[in-house]
């Protein structure tokens, strides 16, 4: 039977064979969330990288960029790492570099997985149903904060397995741990998220909406998935 696995921090994901697995990176608050958004008001594709040069260099190739570090943005960039920012006309058919302190690293790390997708609460039922046909293991690699697990991240994965357990089996303990978190949660995930230490941050910069944008269920039915160095809907 298919297995589903989740990855707390990306600096456990040389514990995990991703080379016969799907795997799912998710980064709720923002990374993630915002390229779920982007993708549903119609950008073409996503650039992500590593490093701030690195975008800046396909911003100065023409690219439309955008870059977060600490929750803030650097100067000189189009867009701040807030969904609302990839509402706006200028995104329809354009491709956009991307920058973050966990999510974009994140990605790059995964490249030597049978497939890279983006997984969001906005996208979840859409992912759930792309994955249950899939013939391959599924893990779940949470961008958490600088090397360390966070408690959104680890939601969003305990709410993944939750919808697949009937086609894949749950081997491991983080997922087992991640989808009783879940449970736990899953009737108000505000007030379960209202300590958490990136919810603090991001409260330090006046951005509550986007707290609450970021943890709706299922509004897009979109798929982000990585195709060569790019991001593309699915």
């Amino acid at each position: 039977m298919k297995k589903i696995d989740v990855c707390l921090t990306p600096e456990l994901l040389h514990l995990h064979d991703i080379e016969n697995s799907i795997v799912v990176v998710v980064d709720i608050f923002r990374a993630t969330s915002c390229m779920t958004t982007a993708f549903a008001n119609g950008v073409e594709a996503i650039i992500p990288v590593a490093t701030v040069d690195e975008c800046v260099a396909y911003q100065q190739k023409g690219y439309l960029a955008a870059a977060e570090r600490d929750g803030k943005t650097p100067d000189g960039f189009d867009f701040d790492n807030s969904p609302f920012s990839y509402m706006a006309e200028k995104v329809q058919g354009s491709t956009i570099c991307v920058t973050t302190t966990n999510g974009t690293l994140a990605i790059t790390k995964s490249k030597n997985a049978v497939k890279v997708m983006v997984g969001s609460f906005l996208n979840l039922g859409a992912l759930t149903t792309y994955l249950k046909d899939q013939q391959y293991d599924v893990l779940v690699l949470c961008a958490g904060w600088k090397g360390k697990p966070n408690l959104e991240d680890t939601l969003f994965a305990g709410a993944l397995v939750e919808r697949l357990q009937d086609e894949f089996m749950i081997e491991e303990d983080a997922a087992l741990m991640a989808q009783r978190l879940y449970n736990l949660g899953k009737d108000d995930l505000l007030a379960c998220v209202a300590s958490s230490s990136h919810v603090k941050r991001l409260q330090r910069l006046g951005i509550q909406k986007d707290i609450a944008y970021c943890l709706q269920h299922d509004l897009y039915d979109v798929l982000p998935v990585l195709r060569g160095n790019s991001l593309v809907n699915m």
